[in-house]
């Protein structure tokens, strides 16, 4: 039965949303036909905009939805998270100022921009770009996730095309203020989801423990062993190993994702980012606060209730949230809550498709269909290439089972840090030859892929064998290791032979200290 009251302040604020994306694109209006304009809002987002655009990029509905799910489902793992977006920041503080000082110099919409660039090499880039692509798709189609759970939760039923027609229709409105108003509608969005989300959690933390008989009576309520990660023994690391890599791997994937480099070159200056990292882990208290309504949805017993069974038997864990917010709140403020995770949705879904049709328009389209591209010809392909990157989530979030989505993203993390020494350690050095860290990313998304296979594609932690002793880990860590190894001995190798190394086309002193750009 559909929630009316609920669903009606969830509608307004979508409709709000939507004006406010086609207002966006007359706010600090500039020729909307120039790329650096539609697909970087003009790199002149400040502190504030760019700590909302970040945040919105960063905390997804997925992770609204999905961080509370992994401990309702598995416990103490889920906790990850916190130390994964407490490590990113000093990693980001360190790095992307320097990216964005050459980017900006040099005019590079991409990461793949830079490497074409500071390697020249087209295949190098080419398999950077496709890399951060083929990433993002699921990414976006995970966004999807988010809205469906929240439109079931409402009352819709969400089978069949009519059940799919909500879905589709904020689809078709997003594409449409994406197209017109380009990074900006995304940015100005951002503030209005991150308001709301911050309203939600304060408004969570406050009442649900209060009529649960507070943490205390929570935590009692928890198995133990959800409590705590199973301690190493004598012949294996257990969680331990599993948690520590999942944390070190994700904090240096996150930022590598398109969509994250895109928010961090429509800054206005180094120090505005790194501003941003200091700011930034703020989100990081509020995701701490999201994991433990996995621990309240435990203890409040929301999956044994009867009206709740149908739902967690079509999202599983996923529908621990909306359970805790419908049992415990008014509808109107569900209404709140739940516009709060569907705009989560939105927001980011909005700026993937633009890193990814910057990608597909820079490094794909202008480098190996039409070299002679004028401005305005790459804004409109990057306009049209965004429109069917949401077309193409959509049809894959409806076509396939919700399961395969999961699974690609577990691959896509995988994937996408194989293209961190190119990128990062291109930032610093040109010690590595760019045949050697072609070969070394294609060995590292093979044998990552290979493991994620080998696994099943139903989780992304492999099990290693040192010397009898067993090191559970992320895939995509190991797999990095491999990707280094081959980089560094190809690298060693092309000198030793004595092959013609690759011209750089950046110089040393674009590499100097940025603090005060």
């Amino acid at each position: 039965m559909m929630n009316s009251t609920a669903t009606f302040v969830f509608v307004l604020f979508f409709i709000g949303v939507t004006i406010l994306g086609f207002v966006a694109a007359h706010w600090r209006k500039a020729d909307l036909g120039q790329l650096d304009e539609w697909g970087l809002g003009g790199r002149r987002f400040g502190t504030i905009v760019t700590w909302f655009l970040l945040g919105g990029d960063l905390y997804t509905a997925y992770t609204f939805v999905a961080v509370p799910a992994l401990v309702f489902g598995a416990g103490a793992t889920g906790f990850f998270a916190l130390p994964y977006t407490i490590l990113i920041y000093p990693f980001a503080f360190v790095v992307f100022p320097k990216l964005w000082a050459i980017s900006k110099k040099f005019g590079y919409v991409t990461a793949a921009d830079f490497v074409h660039a500071r390697y020249n090499s087209r295949m190098l880039a080419l398999a950077i770009a496709v890399t951060g692509i083929i990433a993002t798709m699921p990414y976006i189609a995970l966004q999807l996730v988010g809205i469906e759970v929240v439109i079931g939760a409402l009352g819709f039923d969400t089978s069949g095309f009519v059940g799919d027609l909500p879905l589709i229709i904020a689809f078709a409105i997003l594409a449409a203020y994406t197209y017109t108003s380009g990074l900006r509608a995304p940015a100005m969005i951002a503030v209005v989801k991150d308001v709301l989300i911050y309203i939600t959690i304060i408004a969570a933390m406050i009442i649900i423990p209060a009529q649960l008989g507070g943490f205390g009576a929570i935590f009692a309520h928890v198995d133990p062993a959800k409590i705590l990660l199973k301690a190493p023994d004598a012949s294996s690391l257990n969680g331990y190993s599993a948690y520590a890599t999942l944390a070190v791997g994700s904090a240096l994937a996150l930022f590598l994702y398109p969509h994250s480099v895109t928010a961090v070159l429509s800054s206005k200056s180094g120090n505005t980012i790194r501003r941003n990292m200091a700011l930034l882990p703020a989100y990081s208290l509020v995701l701490g606060l999201l994991a433990l309504l996995g621990y309240m949805a435990l203890a409040s017993g929301v999956k044994d209730m009867p009206e709740f069974a149908p739902y967690f038997k079509a999202y599983g864990s996923n529908f621990a949230v909306p359970a805790l917010f419908l049992h415990f709140f008014p509808s109107w403020f569900v209404g709140v809550a739940f516009a709060a995770i569907g705009i989560g949705a939105l927001v980011p879904a909005a700026i993937m498709s633009i890193a990814a049709a910057n990608l597909y328009t820079r490094n794909v389209h202008k480098e190996f269909v039409n070299t002679n591209m004028t401005p305005e010809q790459e804004t409109n392909v990057a306009k049209l290439v965004s429109l069917l990157v949401k077309v193409g989530a959509v049809v894959f979030i409806l076509a396939l089972p919700l399961t395969y989505a999961i699974q690609l993203q577990l691959l896509g993390g995988i994937w996408i840090i194989q293209t961190l020494p190119a990128l990062v350690l291109g930032l610093y050095t040109r010690v590595l030859d760019h045949r050697g860290l072609l070969l070394g990313w294609a060995a590292g998304i093979a044998t990552g892929t290979w493991m994620a296979v080998s696994l099943k594609l139903a989780g992304s932690i492999f099990t290693i064998h040192l010397f009898g002793y067993a090191i559970p880990g992320y895939a995509a860590v190991w797999a990095l290791v491999v990707n280094l190894v081959v980089s560094i001995v190809v690298s060693i190798a092309v000198r030793v032979i004595g092959l013609k190394r690759s011209d750089d086309r950046t110089s040393p002193e674009d590499y100097l200290d940025v603090a005060e750009t």
